[in-house]
């Protein structure tokens, strides 16, 4: 209903990767445009999906850090990881949400990132 290209991809550590190349990244970012990455864990979509992972590694371009960054490598390459979660005011809710109502959280976040400083 997104109108968005993906894929999945099965790493060989078993874990179901969804791949959305060309995901749109907010002006302020270091690129206009990168692949995102979401883990669809086992029991999806009961249990909620969590974080966002993005190639190349988004930096901002006004030279201030983003905290909660690590690094990760499946067999599709290495990406970014944004270490993000769901609250106890904004918890995962079996029935209601799915991969869209987690990427519209990601959104959230990516804009939120220029808020906080």
């Amino acid at each position: 209903a997104m109108n968005i290209e993906w894929t999945t991809v099965k790493d060989p550590s078993g874990t179901l990767l969804l791949v959305i190349p060309g995901w749109r990244v907010p002006a302020g970012y270091n690129v206009p445009t990168a692949t995102l990455v979401l883990v669809l864990p086992q029991g999806y979509p009961d249990t909620q999906i969590d974080m966002a992972y993005f190639s190349p590694a988004l930096s901002r371009t006004d030279g201030k850090a983003i905290n909660n960054l690590t690094s990760v490598t499946w067999s599709i390459g290495a990406f970014q990881q944004w270490s993000r979660h769901r609250t106890a005011q904004n918890p995962w809710r079996p029935g209601v949400d799915d991969i869209s109502t987690h990427l519209s959280l990601v959104d959230d976040w990516l804009r939120r990132e220029f808020e906080r400083r």
